[in-house]
């Protein structure tokens, strides 16, 4: 299947730090945004562990890696970025966070959205699987219902049903986005993360063109992006 078949207007990016989606579904987003769609990133950590250098502050690298990320949404041409500024290496599924993820949902009123796939077996970074599960929730049953965090209806944010999400990263794909036309604003949303990708060049794009083209082949297209695409039934 391609992502041909359904064309939301309205998409919401759940990322669990700044650089995620740029690397797992950049040429996605850029595709979405050149077709007019309205899409909008909420960050959940504020990246400010993610160093090896001990020189950098980490309060510095947080605000370093905000500007980075404002950088790529001008690249993608983003309708919104949301930072939630939660501690890095500290997401946890519970009411907090949850909490946090409903709100966006009800306010942005996504049709699709978009996060990481929690269910990947091997060793990885736990903020990740948190993210993943916890959105999951927030979009069903919780965004949907009107008891669930009432105080959004004080504050004149309605419930929202989101009629599908797609995770990437998947264990399990079942969708694919040609991105071929789309790799030139992939690189430089990816790249405008220099702190943990570095400078574009020559070799990175190689490389990423090498990733992606990998994935393309399995589709008969020159480079893509795979999926696990969950559509809602309420």
């Amino acid at each position: 299947m391609s992502e041909e078949t359904n064309k939301p207007d309205s998409i919401l990016v759940i990322t669990p730090h700044p650089d995620d989606s740029e690397s797992a579904s950049g040429g996605t987003i850029a595709k979405w945004c050149a077709d007019g769609k309205k899409v909008v990133l909420v960050v959940c950590t504020n990246g400010d562990k993610g160093t090896s250098d001990r020189s950098v502050k980490p309060a510095d690298l947080a605000a370093t890696r905000e500007v980075e990320t404002l950088n790529a949404a001008k690249a993608y041409g983003l309708a919104d970025v949301v930072f939630l500024r939660m501690k890095d290496q500290g997401l946890e599924d519970n009411d907090e966070f949850r909490e946090k993820l409903v709100r966006q949902i009800r306010i942005h009123k996504p049709r699709l959205l978009l996060t990481i796939d929690p269910n990947r077996p091997y060793i990885r970074h736990r903020d990740h699987s948190m993210t993943g599960r916890v959105a999951l929730d927030a979009v069903f049953p919780y965004a949907r219902d009107h008891v669930a965090y009432p105080e959004h209806l004080e504050e004149g944010i309605e419930p929202h049903k989101v009629e599908e999400v797609w995770l990437f990263r998947p264990e399990q794909p079942n969708i694919h986005v040609d991105v071929t036309e789309h790799f030139e604003t992939r690189q430089n949303a990816l790249h405008s993360h220099v702190s943990q990708v570095g400078e574009r060049s020559d070799e990175s794009d190689e490389r990423s063109r090498k990733r992606l083209a990998e994935t393309g082949k399995k589709y008969d297209v020159e480079l893509a992006e795979q999926f696990m695409q969950i559509k809602i039934g309420y």
